[in-house]
């Protein structure tokens, strides 16, 4: 399927409307290239940030950019966005150069484009992300690297929630124990723990792009002997003691599931919850508190939480 590019080469007072007439259109979403990221001052805690390039920024002004389908009705859809981007000069919204370019995209290459923002990251103490496709030369010996292409599935390894259970990870894991992953994603974490010198990883998915994405990272970083990755719900159907078990998602399912954790996880051992809001922090610390569990340490990244908690 071919898709074309909408672009539009306009200002940041004229974003949001630009932005609204493109969903009104059909656009599923929009990227919006704004030269002031350059120059943003972020927190740098890892040296996760990296060089952003400048030849995909506008020299001035902003670019609002959305894909449509290309078909018969195109040409009437690209006109009457023209048109209602005009008619906000009625409303004295500045759209300064207002200059609208039409380019077609293959999906194949639409749908790998996103690789060329993503590059090695060191996440830990001990732990750099590197994409299968990027040479990488560890610089210390004791570094641990995570080789991972995460495909369609959700984990670049790079989020505040993935970054803190590594580090919770770290803390927890020793060798020769059995962890059990819920939710795993493009299964990093099951590869981290492996790293670590768990004997046995359980990588547990209902998605089943996910669990075809964490099955091929496992194998690409050499650590099938000891991950395996399977479709499950939750922790249904598991009755394996574990010495650790992670779980990145939502704070609500932490909440729902805490009690069948505390049946999983053996006395003395480490369940860490992450993908909390700050929000949920305090309801999701109660549950674990009311399963059995002590709370040993709550990590805030952003605005994600991630609790450490012990049987």
């Amino acid at each position: 399927m071919k898709w074309s590019e909408i672009a539009i080469h306009t200002t940041n007072e004229a974003v949001e409307p630009v932005s609204n007439i493109l969903h009104e259109a059909g656009a599923s979403g929009v990227v919006i290239e704004d030269p002031s990221e350059l120059y943003k001052e972020r927190e740098d805690r890892f040296g996760e940030i990296y060089q952003l390039n400048k030849d995909d920024y506008p020299e001035e002004g902003v670019m609002v950019k959305a894909y449509l389908p290309v078909n018969s009705f195109l040409g009437e859809t690209v006109d009457e966005i023209k048109k209602a981007i005009n008619s906000l000069l009625l409303y004295d919204i500045d759209l300064g150069r207002n200059h609208i370019t039409i380019s077609e995209v293959n999906e194949e290459e639409w749908a790998t484009a996103w690789k060329k923002y993503y590059n090695p990251v060191k996440i830990s103490e001990r732990f750099t992300i590197v994409p299968t496709w990027e040479d990488y030369t560890p610089v210390h010996s004791d570094e641990l690297i995570i080789e991972l292409d995460p495909g369609m599935a959700f984990g670049t390894g790079t989020h505040p929630t993935t970054v803190m259970c590594i580090q919770a990870l770290e803390r927890t894991v020793k060798k020769d124990q059995v962890v059990i992953d819920v939710g795993t994603g493009s299964g990093v974490l099951s590869i981290a723990a492996a790293l670590l010198g768990a004997k046995r990883v359980h990588a547990l998915d209902l998605d089943d792009v996910a669990v075809q994405s964490a099955r091929l990272n496992v194998k690409l970083n050499k650590v099938h002997d000891t991950v395996s990755v399977s479709r499950n719900n939750l922790l249904d159907g598991v009755d394996e003691q574990a010495d650790v078990v992670v779980a990145n998602i939502l704070a609500d399912v932490i909440i729902r599931f805490a009690k069948d954790v505390a049946t999983v996880v053996k006395p003395g051992g480490y369940f860490i919850a992450s993908g909390i809001i700050k929000q949920k922090k305090e309801d999701v610390k109660q549950e674990l508190l009311s399963s059995g569990f002590q709370i040993e340490e709550t990590i805030i990244m952003e605005d994600w939480v991630a609790i450490i908690a012990k049987k």
